[in-house]
């Protein structure tokens, strides 16, 4: 997959409008027809989406030849999406005995590294179900190998991955106070999730079943992690808007020239 299929056309943009570095794997290992096309429609949702709210999007693919710097200056703001599995050692369970999907310890590394600059330098960071793991392992934290019970968060062996889930957002939390309401419904389908809590993290969002869900750093005005997939085609109407567009209203005011921070009414 190249760029040139997940990125919109920029030529209308105002030279300073913010710049936010997007960081995915576009071709990890093992990738199949299906899930090609489905990395593509996730990253390019988020893409164009970033475009509409008024910001320059910027593709870091850590899967490329030649890896982007993972250098944050001159981004204004980062967000880390999702791909295959983490490596197991950098996730901190070892040789599991489960199945694995699209590992890749060069992308791992690349993305680890972007994570930890990005929060060290205070830019507002958003990570997305893989990305969301990925801070919680960047500062620190591990990750389940493989849910069980599963049922709440993927669908089944040979059937449809993503499904409708209920989670709950912790009470004063920056997702409760962005979405002004304790109980959601997203679009998941993840078989890894948060296990042992970076230090600097504090638990954002949990399943029925106590998984959690979304994390937010203890003292970053906005460094979030959602298991879901807002960009998702099926997600429910706004939730990307919503999400990106209080993400971006913590992009510093001198770089927020034609940001728009107001998004459409979530449904469904």
């Amino acid at each position: 997959m190249t760029s040139g299929e997940v990125m919109p056309d920029l030529g209308g943009l105002a030279g300073d409008a913010p710049r936010v570095a997007v960081s995915v794997s576009l071709n990890f290992p093992g990738l199949t027809a299906a899930q090609r096309n489905l990395m593509r429609d996730l990253t390019r949702n988020t893409t164009h989406a970033l475009l509409e709210l008024g910001t320059r999007p910027v593709l870091l693919d850590a899967t490329a030849a030649q890896l982007p710097s993972t250098e944050v200056e001159g981004f204004d703001a980062v967000v880390v999406l999702g791909g295959g599995d983490i490596d197991p050692e950098l996730a901190g369970h070892g040789q599991h005995d489960g199945e694995y999907f699209g590992v890749d310890l060069r992308a791992d590394e690349h993305t680890l590294e972007l994570i930890r600059n990005t929060v060290d330098a205070g830019l507002p960071l958003t990570a997305i179900c893989r990305g969301s793991q990925l801070l919680n392992v960047a500062l620190g934290g591990t990750v389940i190998a493989d849910l069980d019970p599963w049922q709440l968060h993927h669908g089944p062996p040979g059937g449809e991955l993503f499904l409708p889930e209920q989670v709950a957002l912790l009470r004063g939390s920056r997702l409760q106070q962005v979405y002004g309401r304790g109980d959601l419904q997203v679009q998941s389908g993840h078989h890894q999730a948060v296990d042992a809590l970076a230090e600097d993290l504090a638990v954002a969002a949990v399943a029925h079943d106590g998984t959690i869900e979304a994390t937010e750093h203890r003292s970053r005005p906005w460094v979030i992690g959602v298991q879901w997939h807002p960009e998702h085609s099926d997600a429910p109407t706004g939730d990307l808007y919503l999400l990106l567009g209080a993400f971006l209203s913590h992009v510093q005011p001198r770089q927020r020239h034609g940001v728009v921070a107001t998004s459409p009414t979530l449904s469904r």
